[in-house]
């Protein structure tokens, strides 16, 4: 039996600047993305597309989405096998290629998560789980690009 699950949201636009979409500048690119029980996120486009560069834009929320369902399930994995992670950061990059039609499209997205585990012994696993994480991550399985790991593990107390 297939599970399904069903996810909403609003969206409105908030960069009516009086001028309506009369002219591509008169308008500000910013909206809101509102989901019941948590806080609204002001969002706008890119600072190269006109947006606001003090709030969230699509490129960046694709790419914390990505990483998140990463994090998440490498956690899972991680809990499942044995492996305790003890600190987790990801500083993932992302390359969109505009097209000659004024659209656009991602490439590929690097995640760069680094990890330290409880014990040296864990290192390897703690590696390995993170191409089964890829596998498993419901975003990675939705976007048409190659989702990369620069993953870095180490033992807790390592020195650089």
């Amino acid at each position: 039996m297939t599970k399904e699950h069903n996810y909403e949201l609003s969206l409105k636009w908030t960069g009516n600047t009086g001028n309506s979409t009369s002219n591509y500048r008169t308008y500000e690119r910013s909206h809101t993305i509102s989901i019941p029980n948590k806080p609204d996120i002001l969002a706008t486009s890119d600072p190269a597309f006109r947006g606001d560069k003090t709030k969230h834009n699509p490129e960046e929320m694709l790419l914390a989405s990505l990483a998140s369902c990463h994090l998440l399930w490498y956690l899972h994995l991680c809990s499942v096998e044995g492996v305790l992670v003890i600190d987790y950061s990801d500083s993932p990059t992302g390359i969109m290629t505009e097209t000659a039609n004024g659209g656009g499209k991602f490439t590929e997205v690097t995640l760069n998560p680094v990890v330290i585990v409880a014990e040296e012994t864990m290192i390897d696993k703690a590696n390995d789980l993170h191409k089964k994480a890829n596998e498993l991550c419901f975003i990675a399985n939705s976007v048409n690009f190659p989702v990369r790991h620069n993953a870095l593990a180490k033992a807790f107390g390592y020195q650089d």
